[in-house]
């Protein structure tokens, strides 16, 4: 059975962004706009389409290549910025599918090495202007197995809901059974809670569950409440909130 809303908002919708968006690559300024729309390529979340008059001159390498994808034709280019080059990084597209996208770029998120909204970092990609995502203090007792071992249990924990994903459960660390886990060297980034800190893989009856746990010591402001804190990756643990079992989540959103 489901268990949290689905994203509402369907592929090709554009609304306005009112906050200023900008983006840099090799220590240069590669667009800085207050004039961006939202566009879903597919549901969960959006990408900015940004005007071609306020993107940087020069940055753009056009390279000759016409694209057709489910917003409609546009020209590929490349990017050249600080002494760096990005090829194939932007699309600029032509309207000719929906008018409102005409003479502006999408970039490749990751082709830019930082953007901003105002002036705080986001990662990953746009936040969602129609998803909430809230972090609230719980007394409901959690208790996290893999296959019959316990690998966290708590009374205390922090549940984050976020449109459209299943809730995350956040304990402290005192409750965690740290003799099953051993510590990752992977790092991955929300474009809501900010740059994990650490991750974490679990040993049960030897065999290995690759990053099964991750934390967030320094969250974004609006997620001050998981600081610190542990969560685990349902999909591949069993989790009971007051002695319920969850029916596991299938999706690799983390």
């Amino acid at each position: 059975m489901q268990e949290h809303p689905e994203p509402i908002v369907p592929t090709g919708h554009v609304a306005p962004v009112p906050r200023r968006v900008r983006a840099v690559l090799g220590g240069t300024v590669v667009l800085d706009t207050c004039r961006a729309r939202y566009v879903w390529e597919w549901p969960p979340y959006p990408q900015y389409a940004i005007p071609l008059a306020d993107v940087t001159p020069g940055v753009l390498v056009d390279e000759d290549a016409v694209v057709q994808h489910d917003l409609g034709t546009a020209t590929r280019h490349g990017l050249r910025a600080g002494g760096a080059e990005r090829p194939g990084a932007a699309l600029v597209h032509t309207g000719d599918r929906i008018p409102e996208l005409a003479g502006t770029v999408r970039f490749d998120w990751a082709a830019l090495d930082a953007w901003f909204e105002e002036d705080e970092e986001v990662f990953v990609h746009p936040r969602n202007p129609y998803a909430r995502v809230d972090a609230l203090r719980s007394s409901r007792r959690v208790r996290v197995e893999r296959d019959g071992v316990v690998l966290a249990e708590s009374a205390s924990p922090v549940l984050v809901f976020e449109t459209g994903l299943p809730t995350r459960f956040y304990l402290p660390r005192t409750d965690v059974r740290w003799e099953h886990l051993a510590p990752s060297a992977t790092a991955t980034q929300c474009p809501y809670k900010g740059r994990t800190s650490g991750y974490w893989s679990a040993r049960v009856g030897g065999a290995a569950v690759e990053d099964v746990a991750w934390s967030y010591d320094f969250p974004t402001r609006e997620m001050a409440p998981i600081a610190g804190l542990v969560a685990f990756y349902d999909e591949e643990v069993d989790v009971f909130v007051d002695g319920v079992r969850r029916e596991r989540p299938r999706t690799h959103f983390r």
